[in-house]
């Protein structure tokens, strides 16, 4: 495709510009060919017209797509031209803040004139290992390359930094040694980094100056060789120098300073030590105060000269060396400033005694006299005679400052000398790589001689740079076999030539030099004869015949010819300098003994520099033609070769490149000066690189790249299985020129701007792409709006149509309704009208009718009253008639009934006469009789009751009588008083007028009294009022004060509160701090415990070597064996000894008199107690000679248990014997004690030291008792015994005897009886060689308690020299002392007593049972025959499985087999699947059990130490097998764990069971073990962590970053990085399923080892501490990540990652938590990052991540599409301002090797000791259960 066709519409391109150098423009239409003019318009807007050069109408380079600006790799630009070079470096620059690019093999430094923190360890350890292109650009990255090349091709290296002054070369060549030094480390003691970063205070005081560019300008080039040993180790280093500018000590410019060590000591001249130096004020002295600057700002000169002299000490040079090197400083200055006085044009003088000249004589050492004569003369020599000629003052001038330079220049080779001593090594150097900080390319407005020497030298350093470039170029087309063509560089050599071939410049110019009256005119003059218009690289400039121009390769350069001839020659007068060299100071001939030394041109001196000058004195008789004034070689030609020499080093290395950059000249941090960029970009060869990658084919991709980038434009047909041959077919169909491509073996490069096109084409395919998605979901979308627009227009009408039904039957509703109310209106308005007329009508005939009805009324009722009338009177007529009638009749009837009554009387008379009326009478009677009864009773009861009646009535009428009486009485009484109450009420009434007149008065008085109340009461009420008005103010205040002071207590609660927590927090961090640091102090002895066996190795080999038969011992064992062999539980005569050899001069603590004769008695007891046991023994011995020679007579001899408890019963006896002897003595002297105050029999202290004798001696009856009860149970055991063994009755034996006709029974007796004497003889030298040890600590004991005797002695001297009263005084201090000792050693020993006869009282009772056994087993079938036919041994009774203690037995002599069956021959994989798991832990506590059991210390503690010196050897042996430390870790842990759970504390002992209880440990306390194995633990949990983070390091960034979990999301970039040729291959890729399945791996493995469920997940947490750390780091480095696509890879492995915390249950682990930074960085790549809401929501939500963090992610995103837009620079400056308040760390990286404290939470086994199994396969077979 031709260039022309990508000028379109809308394309970008780049125009000069004046000002910016290059400006961005846009095309307003297509151009076509022929077009003269194009149509731009720039990016502030407004339109221009740009004009094509009409002869070679080249148009102006393109932009290339914002997708590819900010690139880390120049090269990988598709428009390699300058403005695209330029525009890059800015916007990495200025808006990311990345300082490095990469250009091709070159890396561009631009100095930020900041700190930035991107040089820590965390980046060193981050660029250590990684390829050059996988990471982004750093100075690290070029020294790891060198590194990695020099250790891989075993080929020197070099690092080559150049660029202006104060462009940061220094810097720069400092942090690749730094980075040097960190990787390899150092093989010395002493870091020879430190020492080369020592040598820059020094190095910088000697050659660095102040420029008007630069405060700290280097003035000399330098090329520091770093060397290492076969181990790529550093050992040492040298330093070369190159071109120090001399001309700078006499003269400086305008704002410039001389060299600093001169301001150093003008600044320290008030220092006592530098009295004698006579230095004063800057400004005093002529060398010093030319340039007018002598102060720079922020440098204090004083504090420099200390940091100076600091260095000079660290680098061997003594305190008299700095002094001789600082007085020559002086005395430079001091000549400065003499002054020379004219004596004619031909001759000066200078004047007598002149101070000047005097200090520098005296500093010097030379005589005053000869110093001056030839300061102002100079000695000649002809063919035939020599004489002194005088000189002008000029000339002395002259020749005053040419010994000054050249006295400094050698002050200078030889303190670099002395450096180059400091950092030599004696180890032999394998490889080396070399540093060289040199000037780059320089020019000024008058350029003299050294300009032009370095320029030269980035010619020749230019040269080797493009031959460099073209060579790797040529390399990488041949590598993948493509045809090349050469391509057209530019070529130095021309301009080489005319500066070093003969005739050239530096040849004219040393011949000139030659000439007797050579001048510069003259030499200027030759060099237009010979070059000019004959080369066409030199130009003569149109107004000057002093001055020359070379087009060097960066720009023309016009060097004026003054000072050429004088700076070349370097004159310096021999007497001067054989004056300097009789000095009497001694340093000052060292600096010229070397003059006479010519150095060849390819030799260097031994110190490894390349000396720039120097200056040979000839001799007076010289031979003829050679003068004696000038060197031997010139400057130039010392030069040309010490370049030479360079160059042959560089091209014996592999170079590397690193191009320093001055952004600006005003030192601002962060501003970029386009033209001053250019300017270097263009001198350092920058742009040469880019072209030359532009000449061939600079784009270059893998098969599998372009396949990812480019599918996009393939059909599914050309997809084949071969993505080479599917490659070639798409190019061929896209890209029609085959010469804009070729095919590689593994890549395809491309032409420039052809990658540009394939983007083009990919982006319009990708429009059109877009465009067809977004016709068919804007279709989609709009028939989704349709569908709801008809359903809503559908929705809508069935609401209104159903509002309007609605409305229609509500509108009839309402019609109905009101015809319904017309209708009943109407009705009412008729019913009213009705009802009026009706009313009013019944009103008329109401009326009328009652008219009519009062009338007839009336009538009626006058009818009436006449009748009543007539009624009343005929009534009464009537009435009076009837009275009148009845009355007759009445008066009739009476007379007739009278009449009536006398006739029946007269019959009843005479009836009565007659019987028969008699009994007619009597008929009847009986019935009234009954009815008279009743009668009768009736009566009698209203009898009754009315007598009860008249009773009542009675008494009522007594009562009512007496107190009618009595009120008579009353009346009569109140008569009486009425009188006398008249008479009383006169007195009263008199009274009352009295009583009236005083209430008058009263009230009066009353009335005034109200008055004067109302007013006190208006008062009052005003007051009270008043108050109220104040107390509700006061009251006001008090709520508003308790509310304040409830707000300050809630604020202060609250303060109280969250400084509560931040505390705690604190307090948490601090003990996490404190754990971490304990735990590193670990991880530290662990290594140099392992670095000293690997030293006890190497010795123990290097010793073995001259020694072929000697056999190398185990170091390890040997180095281990003493550690932590210590006895958790000292008994006093142990521990007195070992702390007098420990600790001689510490003070011992003063013991009392009678502790030392309690031990010394306790002593004399145990040497008669060794006795009895030795009389025992002798007596032993002869009972078995006696038995030998008579057989028939035997001793009885006992088995070797019954002797056993035999010696711990009579043990027991003489035990308490002891302490009943030690109680009565004490008692007695209780009671002998005359101390009327302590110990008097009714004193406290008395009865309370009473009562405890008392109690203890009831508590040795009780103890003696026993001891009687357990004789008596031994001696009925040995009665049990004897019927059934043949060695226990004497008459059984002889009855045998005399029964053993045969001789072989006999002889078979004989031989028991030798054995079980041979036993006795076996236990008795156990015993005495036990008691044998016992004596030796015994003696020591004595020993230490003899020396307590003297000092005893000592004391009881000052005691009897005190007065009596204090002596008393003293004595009774003692003597309560000495009897609470012995006290508390008395309940000891009882206590002690306690527990061993528990322990016999257990032994009997298991002896009980084994006897009763053995009668039941075994009486009934032995006979006595048998038993003596039977061998003698001791019986082996099993024990029944409920009857286990859970302990282990085993014999000392086994152990180390134990240890190496169980701890160092264990397979960890065959026990994790086949055994419990922890079951070496298990059976090693068991085993200590039964050490504890028995009281044996020295077991225990020899148990313990060889169990720990073995998991130490197992682990250093395997200790990176994960399954193996994984093991340990968990057996150590629940070791650990047992040794807390049996250890008898309540708080461990609350988790056991009451059959665990028992199984506690009863005489030891380990709790010092126990923190020994929680320290072993810790390195375990260390080293587990090493471990897995060395076998996930490699899968992390591939599984988390690199690898595209979601195809087909992030697609590669159109970056084509070039991968460095150099670089190592990847060794695999992982992808997250690595990493899972790894997961799974490390978690099965602990749970099958049982680990502790709390520690797996510490383990857990580490891990993915691990990983996150290690992603974000990688992240935070890489440019290439950081974009939306790979922010939801990581999302999504995370995702993955929390998944399988889930399904391992360990969501609660804290795992999760340390993946915070690395979620929230993933998520700060996927949000939206315009607005300020936007900024506000990264900064609330980023929280794990610090400031640095955040920023850096914003500035390395990159859009890997078009379509994503950058992040601004003004959205990063807002974020920065929101976060400027938070604190937090500066560090960029997180701390990859950082491991959390580890802790181990007490976890108790519920397994039962006593049901655990040993396993055949674990080869134990030697211990047994008991």
């Amino acid at each position: 495709m031709a260039a022309s066709e990508l000028y379109t519409k809308y394309a970008r391109v780049w125009i000069p510009d004046p000002e910016e150098v290059w400006k961005s423009a846009e095309l307003l239409k297509d151009y076509k060919p022929g077009d003269k003019v194009l149509q731009l318009r720039l990016e502030e807007g407004k339109d221009l017209e740009y004009c094509l050069d009409p002869k070679t109408k080249e148009l102006p380079p393109l932009r290339n797509p914002d997708i590819l600006v900010g690139e880390n790799d120049l090269t990988a630009l598709s428009y390699l031209h300058e403005p695209a070079v330029l525009h890059n470096l800015k916007v990495r620059f200025i808006d990311s803040k990345l300082i490095y690019t990469y250009c091709g093999i070159v890396l561009v430094a631009i100095n930020p004139y900041e700190q930035l923190p991107i040089y820590g360890e965390d980046i060193i350890n981050a660029y250590s290992g990684q390829n050059m292109g996988d990471m982004d650009p750093h100075i690290f990255a070029v020294a790891e390359e060198a590194y990695k090349q020099m250790a891989r091709d075993e080929r020197n290296q070099s690092i080559i930094v150049s660029g202006e002054s104060g462009a940061g070369k220094t810097v720069s060549a400092k942090y690749a040694m730094r980075y040097f030094a960190t990787v390899s480390g150092s093989a010395s003691e002493a870091n020879v980094e430190e020492k080369v970063l020592a040598s820059n205070p020094i190095m910088e005081s000697i050659g660095n100056a102040k420029t008007t560019r630069n405060d700290n300008s280097s003035r000399f080039g330098k090329y520091i060789e770093i060397g290492f040993d076969k181990r790529y180790r550093i050992i040492g280093a040298n330093m070369r120098t190159y071109l120090l500018e001399k001309s700078r000590v006499v003269f400086q410019a305008e704002e410039e300073r001389n060299y600093h060590i001169f301001y150093q000591l003008c600044a320290s001249a008030a220092l006592p030590e530098f009295k004698t130096l006579r230095l004063g004020n800057a400004d005093y002295f002529h060398y010093t105060k030319q340039g007018g600057s002598p102060v720079i700002d922020g440098v204090d000169d004083a504090k420099e000269m200390v940091n100076t002299r600091q260095a000079c000490t660290l680098l061997g040079i003594s305190d008299s060396y700095q002094m001789g090197i600082f007085r020559i400083l002086a005395g430079i200055l001091h000549l400065g400033n003499v002054e020379f006085a004219y004596r004619d044009s031909d001759s000066c003088t200078i004047p007598p005694k002149h101070d000047p000249l005097t200090i520098f004589c005296d500093l010097m050492g030379v005589e005053y006299e000869e110093m001056a004569h030839w300061l102002c003369h100079r000695k000649l020599a002809t063919a035939t005679e020599t004489y002194i000629k005088p000189i002008s003052k000029l000339h002395a001038i002259n020749a005053r400052d040419a010994l000054a330079k050249h006295i400094y220049a050698n002050l200078f080779n030889w303190i670099v000398d002395h450096v180059n001593k400091a950092l030599h090594s004696t180890v032999k150097q394998h490889s080396f790589i070399g540093v060289l900080d040199i000037y780059g390319f320089e020019t000024f407005e008058i350029n003299s001689f050294e300009q032009f020497c370095i320029n030269y030298a980035n010619e020749k350093l230019q040269q080797q740079f493009n031959m460099h470039v073209f060579k790797l170029e040529q390399e990488e087309y041949m590598k993948e076999q493509i045809p090349w063509t050469l391509i057209d560089f530019y070529d130095n050599q021309p301009c080489i030539n005319l500066i070093e071939a003969k005739m050239g410049i530096l040849d004219l110019l040393d011949e000139e030099c030659k000439m007797p009256k050579g001048s510069d005119d003259t030499w200027a003059q030759k060099l237009y004869n010979t070059h000019l218009n004959k080369c066409a690289l030199f130009e003569k400039p149109r107004l000057s015949n002093k001055a020359f121009i070379i087009k060097h390769f960066a720009d023309k350069v016009e060097y004026q010819c003054e000072g050429f001839l004088e700076k070349n020659k370097d004159t310096v007068y021999e007497e001067q300098i054989k004056v300097l060299k009789s000095s009497k100071f001694k340093l000052l001939p060292e600096l010229f003994q070397d003059e006479e030394k010519v150095l060849s041109p390819t030799s260097a001196t031994p110190s490894g520099r390349v000396p720039l000058s120097r200056t040979t004195v000839k001799p007076a008789k010289a031979r003829p033609g050679q003068t004696s004034k000038e060197h031997k070689k010139t400057v130039g030609h010392q030069f040309r070769n010490s370049l030479h020499l360079l160059m042959e080093t560089l091209n014996a290395t592999t170079p590397h490149y690193v191009r320093c950059i001055k952004p600006n000249d005003f030192k601002f941090p962060f501003t970029f000066d386009e033209k001053r960029a250019v300017q270097q970009l263009r001198a350092c060869g920058v742009l040469e690189t880019i072209r030359i990658s532009a000449a061939g084919f600079p784009s270059r991709w893998t098969y599998q790249e372009f396949f990812s980038r480019y599918r996009v434009l393939m059909k599914q047909r050309d997809v084949l299985g071969d993505r080479k041959q599917t490659c070639k077919n798409v190019l061929e169909k896209l890209i029609l020129d085959k010469d804009k491509y070729q095919f590689g073996k593994t890549k395809i490069f491309f032409r420039a701007g052809q990658v540009a096109y394939l983007e083009k084409i990919r982006a319009d395919k990708l429009r059109a792409a877009c465009i067809r998605i977004q016709k068919t979901i804007r279709g989609w979308l709009m028939r989704k709006k349709y569908v709801r627009m008809r359903k809503a227009a559908i929705t809508i009408q069935r609401y209104v149509r159903g509002y309007q039904a609605r409305c229609y039957a509500k509108f009839l509703r309402r019609t109905r309704a009101a015809i319904t109310i017309q209708k009943f209106h109407r009705m009412y308005v008729v019913r009213k009208r009705y009802q009026c007329m009706r009313d009013a009508t019944i009103a008329l005939q109401a009326l009328l009718r009652g008219y009519m009805a009062r009338n007839k009324y009336q009538m009626m009722l006058q009818e009436h009253k006449s009748i009543i009338i007539q009624k009343h009177v005929r009534g009464w007529l009537a009435r009076v008639h009837y009275h009148r009638t009845l009355k007759a009749i009445v008066y009739l009837q009476c007379c007739y009934r009278r009449m009536m009554a006398k006739r029946e009387l007269k019959k009843l008379k005479i009836e009565a006469r007659s019987v028969e009326r008699y009994k007619k009478l009597h008929i009847g009677l009986e019935n009234k009789i009954m009815q008279l009864q009743r009668k009768i009773d009736e009566q009698n009861k209203e009898y009754k009751s009315l007598l009860e009646k008249l009773n009542s009535l009675e008494i009522t009428y007594s009562t009512e009588t007496e107190r009618l009486r009595s009120d008579v009485e009353r009346l009569r009484m109140s008569e009486e008083e009425a009188k006398n109450a008249t008479n009383r009420v006169l007195s009263l009434q008199e009274e009352i007028a009295k009583l009236r007149k005083e209430l008058h008065q009263t009230q009066s008085e009353k009335k005034t009294i109200e008055e004067w109340a109302d007013k006190y009461k208006h008062e009052t009420e005003q007051l009270v009022s008043e108050l109220k008005d104040q107390n509700t103010l006061l009251k006001t205040e008090k709520e508003e004060l308790n509310r304040r002071i409830h707000d300050q207590a809630k604020e202060i609660t609250e303060a109280m509160e969250k400084k509560l927590v931040e505390e705690t927090k604190q307090l948490e961090l601090d003990l996490n701090d404190e754990r971490l640091r304990y735990q590193n102090l670990l991880n530290e002895f662990s290594r140099l415990e392992e670095r000293y066996d690997d030293l006890k190795d190497e010795m123990n080999l290097m010793a073995s070597i001259p020694k072929p038969g000697h056999k190398r011992t185990d170091s390890t064992h040997s180095s281990n064996e003493s550690e932590y062999t210590f006895s958790s539980e000292i008994t006093e005569a142990e521990d007195l000894p070992l702390r007098m050899e420990q600790e001689p001069s510490e003070k011992k603590a003063p013991l009392d008199m009678s502790l030392f004769l309690k031990l010394q008695k306790r002593v004399t007891e145990l040497e008669q107690e060794k006795q009895s046991l030795q009389d025992e023994l002798d007596r032993k011995e002869e009972q078995a000679l006696r038995a030998k020679a008579k057989e028939e007579e035997r001793p009885p001899i006992r088995g070797a248990e019954l002797e056993y408890e035999s010696l711990k019963r009579q043990e027991l006896e003489s035990e308490n014997k002891k302490l009943k002897n030690e109680l009565n003595e004490l008692q007695k002297a209780l009671t002998e004690t005359r101390s009327p105050e302590v110990t008097a029999p009714g004193a406290p202290a008395y009865r309370v030291l009473l009562d405890q004798l008392t109690s203890v001696s009831e508590e040795l009856e009780v103890r003696k008792e026993e001891v009687l009860i357990l004789r008596s149970q031994l001696v009925s055991q040995k009665e049990a015994i004897q019927p059934k063994d043949t060695m226990t009755d004497s008459t059984i034996l002889l009855e045998d005897v005399q029964k053993m006709k045969d001789k072989g029974e006999i002889a078979q007796a004989y031989i028991g009886l030798k054995e079980t004497n041979r036993l006795l003889e076996s236990q008795l030298q156990s015993q005495k060689k036990s008691h044998e040890n016992e004596l030796e600590s015994l003696r020591g004991e004595i020993q230490s308690l003899k020396e307590e005797n003297n000092r005893q002695q000592q004391l009881l001297a000052q005691n009897l020299q005190l007065p009596p009263e204090a002596r008393i005084e003293a004595s009774l201090q003692h003597e309560i002392t000495r009897l609470t000792n012995e006290n508390l050693d008395l309940m000891e020993q009882l206590e002690k007593q306690d527990k061993t006869v528990r322990k016999l009282k257990k032994q009997l009772k298991v002896f009980a049972k084994k006897i009763g056994e053995l009668e039941v087993g075994q009486m009934e079938n032995i006979s006595p025959g048998q038993i003596i036919d039977e061998p003698i041994r001791p019986v082996n009774i099993p024990r029944k499985e409920k009857d286990f203690q859970g302990m282990l037995e085993y014999k000392k002599e086994d152990e180390q087999k134990l240890v190496k069956n169980l701890i160092l021959e264990l397979k960890p994989r065959g026990v994790a699947v086949n055994l419990i798991p922890g079951l070496p832990a298990y059976i090693l506590f068991m085993c200590v059990r039964h050490a504890d059991y028995l009281n044996d210390d020295q077991k225990v503690r020899s148990l313990l130490t060889s169990t720990i010196n073995g998991i130490k050897k197992v682990l250093k042996k395997r200790g990176d097998d994960f399954e193996t430390v994984s093991f340990w870790l968990s057996n150590t842990c629940r070791f650990l764990h047992c040794l807390k759970q049996y250890s008898g504390e309540e708080g461990f002992m609350k988790h056991n069971t009451p059959r665990q209880n028992e199984h506690c440990l009863t005489n030891f306390d380990l709790a010092e073990y126990r923190q020994v194995l929680s320290d072993l633990a810790i390195q375990i949990y260390q080293q587990l962590v090493r471990v897995l983070e060395n076998i996930l390091q490699p899968m992390i960034v591939s599984g988390m970053l690199e690898h595209e979990t979601i195809q087909g999301v992030s697609g590669v970039k159109p970056t084509g990085l070039r991968k460095r040729t150099s670089s190592i291959a990847d060794e695999g890729t992982y992808t997250l399923d690595s990493i899972i399945r790894q997961l799974n791996s490390f978690h099965s493995v602990m749970c099958q080892h049982g680990m502790d469920p709390e520690l797996i997940k510490q383990v857990v947490k580490q891990m993915f501490y691990i990983i996150g750390a290690v992603t974000l780091n990688n992240l935070l480095l890489r440019k290439d990540m950081c974009s939306w696509s790979k922010g939801m890879q990581i999302r999504y492995n995370v995702s993955q990652l929390e998944e399988w915390l889930r399904d391992k249950n360990l969501m609660n682990s804290g795992a999760k938590e340390t993946l915070e930074p690395l979620i929230q960085a993933a998520q700060l790549l996927q949000v939206k990052k315009k607005t300020d809401e936007d900024a506000e929501a990264i900064c609330s939500m980023c929280n794990a991540l610090t400031t640095a963090q955040i920023v850096k992610v914003l500035n390395l995103y990159t859009p890997v599409n078009e379509f994503e837009e950058r992040v601004l620079v003004s959205f990063i400056r807002t974020i920065q301002l929101r976060l400027r308040d938070r604190k937090d760390s500066p560090q960029l990286l997180m701390d990859a090797k950082h491991i959390f404290p580890v802790t181990f939470p007490f976890n108790p086994s519920s397994l039962a000791l006593e049901t655990i199994q040993i396993p055949a396969s674990l080869g134990l077979g030697f211990i047994s259960r008991v």
